[in-house]
């Protein structure tokens, strides 16, 4: 009898654990961390760590906006376009009037990319363009419109104001600026998510389209909603691109949305649609992150990153999925007790 309570235990600490992806993901970007903190002891200092919080805020930013718009069982391609774009008009005004004031120049790049979520929205719920076509469609079109804007030339480093390039990587209480602005993002989108009437609708829709019609949701205006918001969210990342980098070119964030699907996917986001938590997200891009540096910081050839970069995150997706499977596992035999 004392085994079995043991047992059981056991079982009820790993369902719990199990059921967060959270507490999986964590576990496994500490294991990772000190394994390439063993293999190459640079990648444990401050500065390092500073980097990869860099490039993790970054993601997070827009993996967030990924993932609500995946909760919704839709995706957007076009986000590393949104970026880009931004990055370089607001770049070019900056170039050409060098004394506006860092707000008027993150208010510009906001809007600019809501009117480019706008026009995916429009396309998405007006035009009744499934998502995936929709936004593959602009991905190609907001690119095109970075070669046309720019006709082709770039701004460096030298064209750019001292204080617009602070403006990311500037610190604040020892971190740095992008970083701060990462943690108040997603502080707000999970009180949107969870504590407003609009964020449950967000999640009702994505988990049953027609029944969140009858319930009387208006699902149109949620996806064309969040299509906005992911416009806005590309908006703000394209000024703090342009300022983190010093520079705006025609391939800036090329390739950038597969990474943010990857982030919002492995942090728990359902492609199915009708979940996904704030923390998952967070998660899923500073592993993606540490990934990235580690590999750099460990020597590791350019030719085989992207190859250890795959293997690693399916190994976290399928040790977190076989976890998730035994837990049910374990549930379904405490309910048949």
């Amino acid at each position: 009898m004392a085994s079995d309570r043991k047992g059981v235990a056991r079982g009820g600490l790993l369902v719990r654990a199990a059921r967060s992806r959270e507490i999986v993901l964590g576990v496994f970007v500490l294991l990772l961390i000190l394994a390439t903190g063993l293999r190459s002891p640079s990648f444990l200092t401050f500065e390092s760590f500073k980097l990869v919080l860099l490039d993790a805020a970054m993601l997070a930013v827009i993996a967030l906006a990924q993932g609500m718009i995946i909760i919704t069982r839709g995706i957007d391609l076009s986000v590393a376009s949104m970026l880009g774009l931004t990055a370089m008009m607001v770049a070019f005004v900056i170039r050409a009037y060098p004394e506006t004031p860092i707000i008027l120049t993150v208010l510009l790049g906001i809007a600019l990319g809501g009117v480019l979520g706008s026009l995916n929205g429009v396309i998405i719920t007006a035009g009744g363009v499934p998502p995936i076509i929709a936004t593959l469609g602009t991905l190609s079109a907001y690119r095109g419109l970075v070669f046309l804007y720019s006709n082709g030339s770039w701004i460096n480093a030298y064209q750019l104001p001292v204080d617009f390039k602070q403006l990311a990587k500037g610190e604040w209480l020892g971190l740095p600026n992008l970083v701060v602005f990462a943690v108040v993002i997603a502080i707000m989108v999970y009180i949107f998510l969870n504590h407003t009437h609009a964020g449950r609708d967000i999640y009702a829709l994505g988990s049953n389209p027609e029944a969140a019609k009858i319930a009387g949701i208006r699902t149109g205006q949620i996806t064309f909603m969040v299509y906005v918001i992911c416009g806005l969210v590309c908006g703000f990342a394209g000024v703090m691109w342009a300022s983190r980098y010093e520079a705006a070119q025609t391939n800036t964030a090329l390739g950038f949305e597969l990474q943010t699907v990857a982030a919002a996917v492995i942090g728990g986001v359902s492609m199915l649609g009708g979940s996904g938590t704030v923390p998952g997200v967070l998660l899923g891009a500073l592993l993606l992150a540490v990934i990235q540096n580690g590999l750099t910081v460990s020597g590791i050839s350019p030719f085989w990153q992207l190859a250890v970069q795959g293997f690693l995150i399916l190994l976290a997706v399928i040790s977190d999925s076989t976890f998730q499977q035994r837990a049910r596992r374990l549930s379904m035999r405490r309910v048949a007790r």
